[in-house]
């Protein structure tokens, strides 16, 4: 199954993002078979971080949870919130 993982960022915390961004990604070049995009979501009225989006193959939400919980991201704080959807790819121009 494909699911999109949106996060949001709580500001308070932003100072996280610089101080674990190596081990963030790392982490998510080593799990590159699950994780098929990922990357940062920038408010468009003010240009600060927002979030991040993840596009994920994985068996089930339990699964892709367990994944989000094992970034170097999730126990600093930086992550308000998690939401995981189930997503049905009906076209791509790829």
């Amino acid at each position: 199954m494909i699911y999109c993982v949106f996060f949001e960022d709580d500001p308070r915390h932003a100072d996280q993002r610089a101080k674990h961004m190596q081990a963030h990604l790392a982490f998510l070049k080593a799990n590159a078979q699950a994780i098929d995009a990922a990357g940062p979501l920038t408010d468009s009225a003010s240009g600060t971080p927002a979030g991040g989006l993840w596009v994920v193959r994985a068996p089930d939400a339990d699964a892709v949870r367990t994944l989000v919980e094992a970034d170097p991201f999730w126990p600093t704080g930086l992550r308000k919130s998690v939401r995981i959807l189930e997503w049905k790819q009906v076209f791509s121009n790829r």
